[in-house]
């Protein structure tokens, strides 16, 4: 019976809306990743599973560095527990509104399209992950991260996250320019 209300949970999931480039553009503001992340940045979010429990918190500093070619952000992130992580994006910009960005920890080539005030970055990414002996395993899963400029200091970032091919849950994060 748990095995059935499992399977008919995630097929539930499976079938909720996303966001799109097809949906209308809500404000008239213009995101541009290179004027928002360039200089110090805050950010704070969670993971929260597919049934919507939350996993983990997180806040995340944030420099980044734009050089008129590319946008360098290096994130260090402090986890509910006290663990850390560090990640460093190199991002290019590969067109008027395309990017391309590499992670260590990230297969292949990221990319993502801006869009009014919206922001649609895609990529898979083998994720630190504790385990409950208090080792480190990796897990690899596939993100698809949404990012609405709020105000001008403020951009709102939704993640769906995929392991399989199936959902697994959604990282919510809200940025701060300081």
């Amino acid at each position: 019976m748990r095995l059935i209300l499992a399977a008919a949970l995630m097929f539930v999931a499976a079938c909720t809306g996303k966001p799109s480039l097809e949906d209308p553009v809500l404000s008239d503001r213009k995101l541009n990743l290179e004027e928002f992340f360039d200089g110090e940045l805050v950010a704070y979010g969670q993971f929260q599973d597919v049934l919507g429990t939350v996993r983990r918190n997180f806040v995340v500093d944030i420099t980044g560095d734009w050089d008129g070619e590319r946008l360098r952000l290096v994130e260090d992130f402090v986890y509910e527990d006290g663990s850390t992580e560090q990640r460093i994006w190199t991002l290019v910009k590969t067109g008027e509104d395309s990017w391309s960005g590499t992670a260590p920890g990230v297969i292949g080539t990221a990319s993502g399209i801006e869009d009014g005030d919206r922001f649609n970055w895609v990529y898979e990414i083998d994720l630190p992950i504790p385990s409950s002996d208090g080792e480190t395993e990796t897990m690899r899963v596939r993100f698809d991260d949404w990012m609405w400029l709020l105000a001008d200091d403020r951009l709102l970032n939704l993640a769906y996250v995929k392991r399989y091919g199936f959902d697994i849950g959604t990282v919510t994060i809200s940025f701060e320019k300081l």
